[in-house]
């Protein structure tokens, strides 16, 4: 903790970019972890768990203002997100406490393999969500939203990268949701899951509180901006951005796994 503490000048600027890009891509599609998360890896000193929970600190500033102002320009579906974000909190609170358990060494080889998955479902479904065509009506939407939000508030809990895109992709593909709908409802879900993660992190000590502020406040910024480009612009040109540096993320994770670089 003290090495982390002490860093220069230069690397907490890094950080805090990195926690500006993360939330304006996280508001935009989903996914800001992706950037946030492996940056916060980088830092000399810091363990894994320490990186998840202050990315969690950093996350939810972000998402907070995302899903005000989608709230204010969208007016997402509560009797969906209302379920779905009870359910992800609950979950994150479990896959947080599960987190504690996991090898450091197994880290980066998982993020990788979400990366990847991440990549090609974007690079390979260009064209979904295009428009609203919800499966199901009443209890039965509830019900599949709110598993949708078990699952992957778990796994927000654990890792933590690619969440909101994964919750985008399964309101689109499971649920039926236009993009920016679901991209709406996300962060409002995504709120929740970070939630969870600090219920469990905070009194587990794992927070590094001036780091986590830092880059919450740069992602707070990011986020607002992003949500607003997202409702005027669409996800076109963001889709693009963000399958770059995906690809550059994979790259470098890549790198460290073959040549065991931490």
């Amino acid at each position: 903790m003290r090495r982390v503490l002490d860093l220069d000048v230069s690397t907490v600027l890094l950080l805090v970019l990195a926690g500006l890009a993360a939330g304006w891509v996280d508001a935009v599609v989903g996914g800001g972890g992706l950037i946030q998360l492996p940056a916060l890896l980088l830092v000399p000193g810091i363990s894994p768990v320490q990186a998840l929970a202050t990315n969690k600190l950093g996350s939810i500033m972000g998402t907070s203002v995302s899903s005000i102002t989608y709230y204010r320009r969208v007016g997402p579906d509560l009797t969906t997100a209302g379920p779905m974000a009870v359910a992800a909190l609950a979950g994150a609170v479990g896959g947080a406490a599960l987190a504690t358990q996991i090898p450091a060494e197994l880290f980066t080889p998982i993020i990788l393999v979400v990366l990847v998955g991440v990549a090609l479902f974007t690079i390979l479904k260009p064209r979904l969500g295009q428009q609203d065509d919800l499966r199901w009506e009443g209890n039965r939407h509830r019900w599949t939203a709110a598993g949708i939000g078990l699952v992957i508030g778990a796994y927000d809990g654990l890792l933590g990268p690619g969440t909101g895109t994964f919750l985008v992709i399964s309101l689109v593909s499971v649920l039926g949701y236009a993009f920016l709908p679901a991209s709406a409802l996300a962060k409002i879900v995504n709120f929740a899951t970070n939630l969870g993660a600090l219920l469990y992190f905070v009194p587990a000590g794992a927070v590094i509180w001036g780091l986590g502020l830092a880059m919450g406040a740069a992602n707070l910024v990011g986020g607002y901006i992003g949500a607003r480009m997202a409702v005027a612009k669409g996800s076109g040109f963001v889709r693009i951005v963000f399958v770059v540096v995906v690809g550059a993320l994979i790259c470098k994770l890549g790198y460290d796994v073959v040549t065991g670089s931490s």
